[in-house]
């Protein structure tokens, strides 16, 4: 019985394939922010340290590999050979040098990087703050006093901060083109701080699934000069819609491929309120329940919290 035999092509499909890549936007190795250049350093620094090791081996594998063939009659052979101190130095010394490398960079490049730590700048940042929903962003700019959804603009070379939470399921804030990426949780504020080195627009992601609406969590975020900003909040302040408690409520249910929002006002503090909606989540911290205030005990665990809230 003769084997069925596929077309030769079907060979080479899978490099025909790759044809199709060539307008991929390799957004994270072609950043537009200072953070996001310093992560794609630190990138492209570890995988040029760990291809020290790589390709050397690759090519002593091949090497190996065609000098000592079974054809190769002039191939010394040497079965009684067990040790060589110069093979021994050069495979510990040249790993373990790369590994102290690799850890210096990592080190400072993580401390340089955290995401809470405030980026140094002479201009005054601009402070967002972030609001995850089911399955859209909120942004909320609580100096000019306004909010948008699945928006946001800002100044090019502006320090922007954001503070993020969730009013539903965990999710992630990222902007890849910006860098960074950090969670959003109920009950928590999270920190971001990045910057736009020119202008542009930049799709911004949700990078935790988070449900069924969670491919079409996107937004644009646009980086414009101060003179365009200034020009944009005051539209936005013009908005016909304010995010009142009523029209929050209706915000937050569920909805997929939200369109972009705009409103005129927004109560103060409403980001701490959604922080505060969870606060029975936060282990020792006071919660309330009706009118009287019970201390949250220190040694409760997730569950008993589950189970005491479902009793009440």
């Amino acid at each position: 019985m003769s084997k069925k035999r596929y077309p030769r092509l079907f060979g080479i499909l899978p490099f025909l394939g790759m044809l199709f890549l060539g307008g991929c936007n390799m957004t994270l190795l072609n950043p537009k922010g200072q953070v996001g250049m310093d992560e794609r350093n630190l990138i492209l620094i570890a995988t040029g340290l760990m291809l020290l090791v790589v390709i050397p081996v690759i090519i002593m594998t091949i090497a190996f590999a065609w000098k000592y063939r079974a054809s190769n009659k002039a191939a010394t052979y040497t079965p009684d050979w067990s040790h060589s101190t110069k093979i021994e130095i050069a495979v510990w010394a040249v790993p373990v040098m790369i590994i102290i490398a690799l850890g210096y960079f990592t080190y400072i490049s993580t401390h340089k990087l955290d995401p809470y730590r405030p980026l140094e700048s002479d201009v005054k940042p601009v402070t967002i703050e972030v609001v995850a929903m089911d399955w859209k962003w909120l942004f909320i700019y609580p100096e000019q006093g306004i909010a948008t959804v699945n928006k946001i603009v800002f100044p090019a070379n502006t320090p922007v901060n954001f503070k993020i939470t969730s009013d539903s399921v965990m999710n992630s804030f990222f902007i890849p083109a910006l860098g960074g990426q950090i969670y959003a949780m109920a009950g928590m504020q999270t920190k971001l701080h990045l910057i736009a080195n020119e202008n542009g627009e930049f799709d911004g992601i949700s990078a935790n699934y988070s449900g069924a609406g969670f491919t079409g969590m996107k937004f644009k975020a646009y980086a414009t000069s101060q003179a365009d900003f200034d020009a944009w909040v005051s539209e936005v302040k013009k908005a016909p819609k304010q995010l009142e408690k009523a029209e929050y409520d209706a915000l937050a249910k569920p909805s997929e491929n939200n369109p972009v929002e705009l409103y005129s006002s927004v109560p103060a503090n409403l980001f701490q309120t959604i922080i505060d909606k969870y606060e029975g989540m936060n282990k020792g911290k006071p919660h309330h329940h009706e009118g009287k205030e019970v201390a949250a005990m220190e040694g409760m665990d997730m569950s008993m919290h589950s189970a005491a809230g479902a009793e009440e």
